[in-house]
């Protein structure tokens, strides 16, 4: 369920000059400096419910159950396939991820949930959605159990073998919330905020990132964060920020690991420490954020808190190019024009620069730099960008 990474992340950050041309794009330090173009968006982590208290009552009513379910046949069908990337990459070209439709809605590791439960998440992780229901309805049912709660919610957010119902989801997140589970009062904010289930209710959303956060859900303390940054439920405090987005980027979040090196590269809230910056950039592009992906690449260019390595940058800005990034594929096409950190190649510079103009990311220098072409060599690079200049203009219609 995506309803919070598209909007308060960009505006907050964008908001506070977090993501600004000078930061979330630097130029790659070749003359003349490449010209930045839109803020990179930040893509929503992995959620992962925390254990919860026991149950404040032993059963809880919760919304009706839909129908009785199909065979159990009709619950292992396969997940939607992703959309498919613009030009497929190599594997040696992409940052390891998580298998396409694969859910990232589990017990925590460090807090088991029960053998049923457990199941019960098993049969949800499988695509086993009706099973799953059954199981945690029972649950939910016999033994008030704030968990099953929080899996109901989901599977009626996501329409995962029921009808997809918001209303009901939001009940459901409710009841787990009221009885102390990280995961539901943490998918209850969300809804809130999107005004899914009922009204935007933005103090509400922030009340239960906070209780979440309290509760030890590392992506609700990144939330919380946002809202710090963006000072309008409460007052802006980037200390307070950095604070917790320690906080879920020491849990493994790479949202937060990313917005936490921004604080460092810029200075505020933590002393400024481009070295930090470097070191959770790594981490976080490693986990697969393609923004801090690209920002890697160029710290490592230009030798920026991190032992300059132009090869290095070299082949991580191909790897960000070949997941869409027009930043990457811009830079990408700088330093095959210069022949820094690979050898020159003035087809393949052409090629990229026509991708990266095509996502929205213009430059001067690289036009001219295509207009001094020979004719065969703009055609053999119009060729090779053609995939990918079809599945852009594609996306947009």
């Amino acid at each position: 369920m995506s309803v919070l990474r598209g909007s308060v992340v960009l505006t907050s950050l964008v908001a506070a000059g977090l993501v600004a041309p000078a930061l979330a794009q630097a130029p790659i330090q070749i003359s003349p400096p490449a010209q930045s173009g839109a803020a990179p968006k930040a893509a929503k982590p992995k959620r992962a419910p925390a254990k919860a208290p026991a149950a404040k009552a032993p059963a809880a009513k919760g919304p009706a159950a839909p129908a009785e379910p199909a065979p159990e046949t009709a619950a292992r069908t396969p997940a939607p396939k992703a959309t498919p990337p613009m030009e497929p990459p190599r594997d040696d070209e992409v940052w390891p991820a998580p298998p396409p439709g694969a859910s990232s809605f589990a017990p925590s590791a460090a807090a088991p949930a029960s053998a049923a439960m457990a199941a019960a998440f098993t049969a949800y992780q499988r695509g086993q959605y009706l099973t799953a229901f059954a199981a945690a309805t029972r649950l939910a049912g016999d033994a008030g159990d704030p968990k099953a709660m929080a899996l109901l919610g989901e599977l009626y957010a996501n329409g995962n073998g029921v009808p997809q119902d918001y209303k009901k989801a939001a009940e459901w997140y409710r009841l787990a919330a009221e009885r102390g589970d990280a995961a539901g009062t943490f998918a209850l904010a969300l809804l809130n905020l999107a005004g899914r289930g009922g009204p935007r209710d933005l103090a509400a959303a922030a009340k239960h990132l906070k209780t979440a956060t309290d509760l030890g859900h590392p992506d609700a303390a990144y939330d919380l964060a946002l809202f710090y940054i963006d000072g309008q439920q409460f007052p802006q405090d980037f200390a307070k920020a950095a604070e917790l987005f320690r906080r879920a980027a020491d849990a493994g979040v790479p949202e937060a690991q990313y917005a936490l090196a921004t604080l460092y590269k810029e200075g505020r809230g933590v002393p400024q420490d481009v070295g930090a910056a470097a070191r959770l950039l790594r981490q976080a592009s490693r986990a697969g954020n393609l923004d801090a992906l690209v920002e890697y690449a160029i710290a490592l260019f230009n030798g920026s808190g991190v032992e300059q390595d132009e090869a290095g940058a070299a082949a991580l800005l191909r790897k960000a190019a070949n997941r869409g990034s027009p930043i990457a594929q811009n830079r990408l096409a700088r330093v095959l024009a210069a022949g820094r950190g690979v050898a020159p190649n003035a087809v393949e510079a052409a090629r990229w620069h026509m991708i990266a103009k095509a996502g929205g990311l213009s430059d001067t220098f690289l036009d001219e730099f295509v207009a001094r072409l020979s004719p065969a060599e703009r055609e053999a690079a119009e060729k090779a960008a053609k995939p990918w200049l079809a599945a852009i203009a594609h996306s947009r219609s």
